[in-house]
């Protein structure tokens, strides 16, 4: 869940620099071999190493806590959630010229999960119901006072109002533009969580779960990782679900009103602003976020 279209710093990745950091860092797995996963995420560069590890490196500075946050939480998370996620085995160094730390981790099998595969299974929708629970009730004792760890405080729907309203104006001629200042404003205005901050996965959309054998088997990139309102992980049902398993989905999760509307309006930012960074240039983006914003402005 990124915070817009912000300049960042970016450093060069190819498969020689992952060679060298792996084996000067990691001589034990110095032997295993390199594959590169493509098309990897917008933040990452990901190798497969060997059979079962996966290398990740930071492309920008806006992804450069993620290997240390995801080291220390997700062998903690991982034993009391009822899918799957990458475990983290070591955190690397910055070293020959790149310039931060990068994460070593257990590799997932799967494949990245899809609307036309699941959108109208409500037994899916249910188990995405149950995992957010799970996460949402790990450890409350465990959770640091709100505000105490800035990697762990996520951004506002107000932090993203005036690059929302920026990204409404210039697709204002693709999608509703009424209809999305609206649900916007609702959503700006809907009442807040007034109850205590719960674990949010942060980014939970479709490019992060895995399924395996046609079943959701894994969940992964935890790099926004925090604790808070929950609402921005409501997303999901707009980027996989129909109004069916939508409908299922709210109803296990036990959503109120004002949360709904508040998820709704993470779905709007986080799809225009994909929408607006990448659509021209590459067509699935292009579908996913089209129909992440349409599902948004539906409810």
């Amino acid at each position: 869940m990124t915070s817009g279209r912000a300049t960042v710093s970016r450093a060069p990745i190819d498969a020689a620099l992952a060679r060298r950091l792996v084996d000067t860092q990691f001589p034990q797995w110095a032997g295993l071999p390199l594959k590169l996963l493509d098309p990897a995420g917008s933040d990452h560069v990901i190798y497969r190493l060997g059979e079962e590890l996966s290398v990740r490196l930071p492309r920008h500075t806006g992804a450069i806590g993620q290997a240390r946050k995801e080291s220390e939480w997700l062998p903690r998370l991982a034993p009391h959630l009822p899918l799957a996620v990458p475990v983290p085995v070591g955190v690397g160094e910055p070293g020959f010229g790149y310039p931060w730390p990068w994460a070593v981790s257990r590799w997932l099998d799967g494949e990245v999960a899809t609307a036309e595969a699941l959108a109208d299974s409500s037994s899916a929708a249910v188990e995405l119901a149950e995992f957010l629970t799970a996460l949402q009730h790990f450890a409350p004792e465990d959770i640091p006072a709100e505000g105490a760890r800035a990697d762990l405080t996520g951004l506002s729907l107000a932090d993203r109002d005036r690059t929302t309203r920026a990204a409404i104006a210039e697709v204002g001629g693709v999608f509703d533009r009424a209809a999305m200042t609206e649900l916007w404003n609702a959503a700006l205005g809907a009442p807040g969580w007034d109850r205590p901050p719960v674990w949010f996965h942060g980014d939970f959309h479709t490019g992060n779960l895995l399924t395996f054998e046609g079943r959701l088997s894994a969940v992964i990139d935890f790099g926004e990782l925090g604790i808070g309102d929950p609402a921005c992980d409501l997303t999901i049902a707009f980027t996989l679900m129909s109004a069916g398993s939508r409908a299922a989905f709210r109803a296990a999760l036990g959503v109120d009103d004002a949360t709904w509307t508040r998820g709704r309006g993470w779905a709007l930012t986080t799809g225009l602003n994909a929408y607006t960074s990448y659509a021209a240039v590459n067509p699935r983006v292009a579908a996913q976020t089209t129909r992440q914003i349409t599902g948004a402005l539906i409810g």
